[in-house]
């Protein structure tokens, strides 16, 4: 059994908004099947770190949770900034049950027993936070990251930390973020969120007092999941 991610994949299969629109991105549904069916087999599990679906309901969700449920193996998903669909972990848990999505979970306030690793992590929130609204917000993630690694030190377990927003770029940090990873002696951690070349080269890769960070869009990993474990 190994451990993959990616993150931002974008669908939207049940919406009118393709991604193909962007450098990079041509024919990335069927370049991100392929490589994804390649890989993955059926006793493994992927990890998708946030922005999965375009749509803004649960409902319409469907088609994209649908295209996901079909690839192999299990996938543990993590919210977001787009993922405007995700409600409560109650009403996503009885979503995917209804409809017979079974190969998918929801990290949130939890933790994933994967071999060796326990997967944990939250959406986390902007680098700079300046404004009151921004600081509740992420004093709230830094919460849910704290229930969630907690979760994982409880199995014994070794945690891993996934994020959506990125904790470090270039020489910022979300301190808050950074420093919860510090206090649990966190070791690896792996982001999304961010895109185009540009950023992608800005963007943290690497070691930063003892931490080893890992850029995991799409975009950057070339639509091919990454193996962790």
């Amino acid at each position: 059994m190994a451990l993959f991610a990616i993150a931002d994949l974008h669908l939207s299969l049940g919406e009118n908004k393709p991604m193909d629109i962007f450098a990079g991105w041509n024919d990335y549904v069927t370049r991100l099947k392929n490589n994804w069916n390649k890989l993955i087999t059926i006793n493994d599990t992927v990890v998708i770190g946030g922005d999965i679906s375009w749509a803004m309901k649960l409902h319409e969700a469907y088609t994209d949770f649908k295209f996901i449920d079909d690839l192999p193996g299990k996938k543990i998903f993590l919210k977001g900034n787009h993922d405007y669909w995700w409600g409560t972990k109650s009403k996503i848990d009885c979503f995917l049950a209804e409809n017979s999505l079974n190969t998918i979970s929801i990290l949130f306030n939890n933790a994933f027993v994967i071999d060796d690793y326990a997967v944990c992590g939250t959406r986390g929130w902007f680098l700079e936070n300046e404004k009151a609204e921004d600081i509740k917000v992420l004093n709230r993630e830094v919460g849910r990251l704290e229930a969630s690694i907690n979760c994982a030190l409880d199995t014994g377990k070794e945690p891993v930390v996934f994020l959506h927003y990125p904790p470090i770029f270039g020489g910022t940090k979300c301190d808050k973020i950074f420093d919860t990873l510090l206090k649990y002696n966190i070791k690896k951690c792996y982001y999304g969120h961010i895109h185009g070349q540009k950023n992608i080269r800005n963007a943290f890769e690497g070691n930063c007092d003892g931490i080893e960070f890992k850029l995991i869009s799409c975009d950057r990993l070339s639509f091919v999941p990454i193996l962790i474990r």
